[in-house]
């Protein structure tokens, strides 16, 4: 549970208001007039991919680019109409030109002068060769250039048998590999059959020719299309002439196919586990299954390894994922005193994700997530949101479906994973529990319908017991192109049976002993097996008009959608009842159409409500929606008598046996006002406010907006109130220099802590062939990432400060890292 605030609610500062709203117009107006000039998404540098739209969350990885490159001279003899399938040299006849053409005996060929021969997919051009029909020799010298399916070969000579697809260059050898940008040089090049080359005394890089940023070299490199892989012998790595390792034997790929190798290596540095190193390998195992093993080094912690195993079968896919240190170096206590003494312990966390068909309709669905301790994901989690997980997650469940019904069966459990919580935040562990809905069509416009769940409910020094919840209804849907109505009754029947003992507890733990046993329990729970029982009437109902209309000289179509929705639901007293899985939502727009303003099923509200909202949209001639904006209220009829239970203080802290007073006997609730625009390719702008008549208070106030900047530069901000809770403003950007630099950051600052939450700042170089990324991030280590009150003595979060350097050689694999991983999570529209 999130702690509560101590600190006086305040209403959203006018002036605040104000400049969301000027902004909100500005960019609204801008967008509006560049929706004429820009229509359609724009594509990456070299054409390939799209941009990530506008208000994706997370974007992809993008894919190598290889524009920057400056033009290859080798590729001016290439023939892009040549076949690219060796297959066909078996049947394929052999042309041949030249200026000159001489022969003896009608089996021998001289040619002279601008020869050119092609067979399928291969094509030689030379100035002189000789040719043999009989033997399918050839001898070509003098400018030689060769072409084949997947690569390029220059040299000043080279003999070989078209017959057996062999060949040796020598001389000058340049080669140009067609499916990537590798290229390099030879003292020999040999083509050992239609699959296979050979180069000695070779070099090789996907940087540009001549200009080779990092270089492989090597006394033999082998490539082999049907693998997809190259294999360099007695290797050295050079960056700027300069080599920095040295490889007796190293594989890479020779295109963007799944290939085993090691992938980019990772330097990270933070204050609780200090430097770390990490290099990945990757096993690419079969088509269906593959692993990678991670070694890792923390100059604080020791040693650890971690992996990720992923399989895809016809009846199972999944994947496990592991990290473990065998020895802590460190001792948390050092940094945190009141944490526990990690020295010397072993460390760990898994993750095991399953899916398995077991028959038609049915599936076994496991998501198993562990760690060792409660410092674990704060010691090594490399970002907020890593170390502001509260809680892992755990179920087991066997799932099945038709086309009416739908039940599952199994149960799920928590760990607490924030080292400022006891264990005791823990939720109620579900073990077991089973579900079964259905929706059955008839008579054309009507459901009749059930939801329903039985539960075990365990949970130490807490009440515990079973609960069945059955939710049968009939609904209908009546609609036409402009209207619909949707009638709905339902009756909703909760029943529990407490386990013994239930009268020594109260709705958060045990209560204390009374000093006189004869004295009255102070627990709720009168009884060991309490119900509820009550119908649920609502009716929903709507217009849909249209007309067209235009905008800044753009046709558009306009909607005006105003809706009606009422909800009866006769008062129930639901004191007696406990409080498994069940909590007060916060209210927000979706709320102005639920049949419950609760969570979980111990809880039902009374509701004698109309709620009445309004939307109109702007469509453009492709049917996409350019804007839209929605205002609603609800209007209360009966005062709202279900709450959650509350603490009373008469002498001794205790729980109230009578729950709490209806708090919210007002006529109205909120006023919800939502608005959202793109009215073009490079704007998109949303915001959502929230309005209480009763307190004349602000409740919720969001504003975002994005801007993409060219083609792969984008823009963000977003201000985020909700009273009682936070307050936070937070930006980030992707600002591209130049075509090649980046400059990288975010920001988010808290208004209620007076202090930055996360900042992020870094920058991005990616040349032809190489990408290089230097981050840099500030962020806190606190619940949520921010703790708004703490108990009398509990110390404020702290931060932790990591600089993350990654250098990517493109063409050696496809592995983003993750530095990269990180920016796409933080940064809206990352690409």
């Amino acid at each position: 549970m999130k702690p509560k605030s101590l600190l006086p609610s305040r209403s959203l500062p006018p002036r605040r208001l104000l400049a969301i709203a000027a902004a909100a117009a500005l960019f609204s107006s801008q967008g509006a007039h560049a929706s004429s000039q820009t229509k359609h998404p724009k594509a990456t540098l070299n054409g390939s991919e799209v941009v990530c739209p506008l208000g994706e969350f997370i974007c992809p990885p993008r894919p190598d680019n290889f524009a920057l490159c400056r033009p290859n001279g080798m590729l001016e003899f290439y023939d892009p109409f040549l076949s690219r399938d060796s297959a066909l040299r078996a049947s394929a006849n052999t042309q041949v030109w030249a200026d000159h053409v001489e022969s003896p005996d009608q089996i021998t060929y001289h040619l002279d002068g601008h020869v050119k021969t092609v067979r399928a997919d291969q094509e030689l051009h030379a100035d002189v060769a000789d040719y043999n029909s009989d033997t399918t020799d050839y001898d070509a010298r003098g400018n030689v250039n060769y072409q084949e399916a997947t690569h390029l070969v220059s040299a000043d000579h080279i003999t070989g048998n078209t017959g057996n697809s062999t060949g040796l260059a020598s001389g000058n050898v340049r080669y140009q590999l067609l499916d990537s940008h590798g290229n390099g040089t030879a003292l020999r090049a040999e083509m050992l059959d239609a699959d296979r080359n050979r180069y000695t005394m070779a070099s090789y890089s996907t940087c540009d020719v001549g200009g080779h940023i990092w270089e492989l070299r090597a006394r033999e490199i082998d490539t082999d299309d049907t693998t997809g892989r190259g294999v360099a012998h007695s290797a050295t790595m050079s960056m700027y002439g300069v080599p920095f390792f040295y490889f007796p034997w190293m594989s890479f790929p020779l295109n963007n196919d799944r290939q085993s190798g090691f992938l980019y290596p990772y330097f990270e540095h933070t204050s609780r586990a200090g430097y770390q190193f990490r290099i990945p390998y990757y096993f690419n195992l079969a088509p269906n299954y593959d692993a990678t093993l991670t070694p890792r080094y923390y100059s604080r912690r020791g040693a650890m390894l971690s992996g990720e195993v992923r399989y895809l079968f016809p009846r199972t896919s999944g994947q496990f994922q592991f990290e473990f240190l065998p020895h802590d170096n460190y001792n948390d206590q050092k940094l945190t005193p009141t944490s526990i003494d990690t020295q010397g312990r072993q460390r760990y966390l898994y993750r095991f994700v399953n899916t398995t068909s077991l028959w038609p309709g049915w599936s076994l669905n496991t998501n198993i997530n562990r760690a060792s301790d409660r410092n674990y994901l704060r010691d090594f989690g490399d970002d907020l949101f890593s170390i502001s997980t509260a809680l892992l997650y755990s179920s087991v469940y066997l799932n099945g479906a038709g086309n009416w019904w739908s039940a599952s069966v199994g149960g799920d459990i928590y760990q607490n994973v924030d080292p400022s919580q006891p264990n005791s935040v823990e939720p109620y562990k579900r073990l077991p529990r089973a579900t079964f809905n259905m929706d059955i069509p008839f008579a054309r416009w009507y459901d009749v319908g059930l939801t329903s769940e039985a539960v075990k409910f365990h949970k130490f020094d807490q009440v515990e017991g079973s609960r069945i919840d059955l939710y049968p209804y009939v609904d209908a849907d009546f609609r036409g192109a402009a209207w619909f109505i949707k009638p709905k009754l339902a009756y909703r029947y909760t029943g529990y049976s407490l386990d013994s003992g239930y009268q020594r507890y109260s709705y958060y733990g045990a209560l204390p002993l009374p000093a006189d046993p004869k004295a009255k329990s102070l627990s709720p729970f009168t009884q060991s097996n309490p119900s509820r029982a009550l119908p649920i009437l609502s009716l929903d109902q709507g217009l849909i008009f249209e007309r067209s209309t235009s905008l800044f000289d753009t046709h558009y179509t306009q909607t005006l959608e105003p809706r009606l929705y009422y909800l009866y639901v006769p008062y129930r007293n639901q004191n007696n009842l406990p409080l498994f899985d069940t909590a007060p939502m916060a209210f927000d727009d979706w709320m102005l159409f639920a049949p419950n303003q609760f969570s979980g099923a111990d809880r039902q509200m009374n509701a004698n409500n109309l709620t009445a909202a309004v939307t109109t949209r702007l469509l453009d001639d492709g049917g996409v929606e350019r804007l839209s904006a929605t205002f609603g209220q609800i209007h209360y009829f009966t005062p709202q008598k279900v709450q959650s239970p509350c603490t009373v203080y008469d002498g001794t802290p205790r729980q109230n046996p009578n729950g709490c007073q209806a708090t919210t006997d007002w006529r109205g609730s909120d006023y919800v006002v939502e608005l959202s625009t793109q009215l073009d390719d490079q704007w998109t702008a949303s915001s959502e406010y929230l309005w209480n008549p009763n307190t004349r208070q602000t409740d919720l106030g969001t504003f975002t907006v994005q801007r993409r900047l060219g083609f792969d530069g984008i823009l963000n901000f977003s201000y985020r109130f909700r009273r009682g809770l936070l307050e936070q403003y937070q930006a980030s950007t992707v600002y591209p220099l130049t075509e090649r630099w980046r400059l990288i950051g975010e920001w988010t600052y808290s208004m209620r802590d007076k202090r930055t939450v996360e900042g992020l700042a870094g920058v991005q170089y990616e040349g032809c062939c190489v990408k290089v990324a230097l981050v840099a991030r500030h962020y806190v280590t606190g619940y949520y990432g921010v703790i708004a009150s703490l108990p009398p003595g509990q110390k404020p979060p702290g931060s932790d400060t990591a600089v993350m350097f990654q250098l990517e050689f493109k063409g050696l694999g496809a592995f983003s890292g993750q530095t990269e991983s990180v920016l796409r999570r933080d940064i809206l529209g990352y690409q």
